[in-house]
């Protein structure tokens, strides 16, 4: 570590005597912002202030242009346009390129397109007017309009005349020269302490799971004991129980193994994916002991079945009470068809609810009877959901394409990538009998959705940037271009 100090000591060092070498960097205020805000999508009394306070390298007068178009539009067109017809000043003596000292925003909030543009004294390579456009897309994409243009901005204040030694590909060369002999043994110890802290962290939550399932182990068989066979619910989940001694026993062995491990062996990665491997199998055992009690309490009627059947309905009330703001996102069809046939089943769905558990207090259903009612609500909500997926792909998707990128997004999120969407094992007996993709929850369709809307905007964006002037440009050819968000 010692020596680690002095190499990294030193290539600061060098690298500090390379920035000094350089001129200083002016900082200037805009000279003039201009707000044609025709979209009505802009806080004046936000955005004025903010851009007047960005600080560029060179004197630059800032425009600010929106527009309601289509997303078939070619902004870059529709920006000349309006110059031409409302602010020929924007445009160079000779009409051929933008004016110098000039830097456009230019943003289309209806056809979802952010354009860039400048004068030859202000203009970048193609590569930093994506970079200024994208830094202002997750903004937009979440209808922050005022605070996606600041940022584009602020972005472009940056790079516009950027001075050689604050660029980025100088500063890479500079840390790659000075830095080589440190940065692998700088990886490798930031590796080895990541891979600790997750081994730590890891075996703490298997412990915590471990010790809970080996206090209510004798519990766990006195309640998988009295569990009637005869219910088809009981049935299944004995079947689960004539394994759980056997995982016990395996997640007993890997105690002891990761327990034997050092400081030092704990962080390595494949004592990591050992500790996860206990870490999981022990939650695992926790979540089912509680679902062997549950059972055990709802089907016998006993003393605590009225929490137990509480617990079997959670995670349906949770995804009743999810409808409304998943419903509320942008793009989720809030006025759609389907959307009003999922919030009439939401309020159906609580009357029965009440009225279920009313007559499994007075014995008039039995509990296999509230639990087949309750596996069919939840089938029927899954449809529901389903429905509306179909819905929202058709709402957002422009083209086959996109609609079949979405719907692989949400129909991966159903079954269930776990490293992807946080999917998790649901403990409930209808959680613990069915496979994790039979219900489509609303948490699952959020997963999938916004994956899905995240996905179609990422290849609209990475389709590349459009850079010509249409065919009313004639031989105009200012340095600017515009992209999808």
């Amino acid at each position: 570590m010692g020596i680690m100090r002095k190499l990294i000591g030193v290539a600061v060092l060098v690298l500090a005597g390379l920035l000094a070498a350089g001129p200083a960097a002016l900082a200037v205020r805009p000279v003039d912002v201009v707000v044609e805000d025709r979209a009505g999508v802009l806080d004046r009394n936000t955005l004025l202030p903010a851009v007047q306070s960005i600080d560029f390298y060179q004197p630059t007068k800032v425009a600010v242009y929106t527009y309601n178009g289509t997303a078939a539009d070619n902004l870059n067109e529709e920006v000349l346009r309006f110059a031409r017809a409302e602010h020929p000043e924007w445009i160079s003596s000779d009409g051929q390129k933008w004016a110098d000292g000039l830097f456009i925003f230019a943003l289309d909030p209806v056809g979802r397109h952010v354009g860039t543009y400048m004068g030859e004294d202000r203009k970048v390579s193609l590569d930093h007017r994506e970079d200024i456009q994208n830094a202002s897309k997750e903004l937009l994409r979440d209808a922050q309009w005022t605070d996606g243009t600041i940022a584009g901005i602020q972005r472009g204040a940056e790079l516009i005349n950027q001075p050689w030694y604050r660029s980025t590909a100088f500063l890479v060369t500079a840390w790659a020269t000075v830095t080589a002999a440190v940065a692998g043994a700088a990886t490798w110890l930031i590796v080895r302490w990541r891979t600790r802290v997750s081994s730590r962290q890891e075996l703490a939550r298997g412990d915590a799971s471990y010790a809970n399932v080996s206090v209510d182990l004798q519990v766990t068989e006195l309640n998988a004991s009295t569990i009637p066979e005869s219910s088809r619910y009981g049935s299944t989940l004995l079947e689960k129980h004539r394994s759980f001694m056997a995982k016990y026993n395996t997640a007993t062995g890997l105690s002891n193994q990761v327990h034997a491990l050092t400081a030092r062996a704990l962080s390595l990665r494949p004592n990591l994916r050992l500790v996860r491997s206990f870490a999981d199998a022990a939650a695992e055992l926790d979540a089912l002991d509680d679902v062997i009690s549950d059972t055990n309490a709802l089907l016998n009627r006993g003393s605590s079945w009225a929490p137990a059947w509480d617990r079997q309905l959670a995670p349906f009330r949770n995804d009743l009470a999810g409808l409304e703001q998943m419903l509320s996102k942008r793009h989720a069809g809030s006025d759609s068809a389907t959307a009003a046939a999922l919030r009439s089943f939401r309020d159906q769905s609580h009357r029965e609810l009440e009225r279920w558990t009313s007559e499994l207090a007075d014995g008039t259903i039995t509990p296999e009877t509230a639990l087949d009612r309750l596996r069919d609500a939840r089938t029927h909500l899954s449809e529901l959901l389903r429905n509306h997926a179909d819905t929202v792909i058709e709402g957002f998707a422009r083209n086959e394409k996109e609609a079949e990128l979405m719907r692989t997004d949400m129909e991966s999120a159903q079954a269930g990538s776990k490293a992807k969407y946080g999917r998790s094992y649901e403990p409930s007996i209808l959680g613990t009998i069915y496979p994790s993709y039979y219900f489509f929850s609303v948490p699952t369709f959020n997963s999938g959705f916004s994956t899905g809307v995240s996905s179609v905007s990422g290849s609209r964006s990475g389709g590349g940037s459009s850079t010509g002037y249409g065919s009313s440009g004639g031989s105009f050819s200012g340095s600017g271009s515009s992209s999808s968000f």
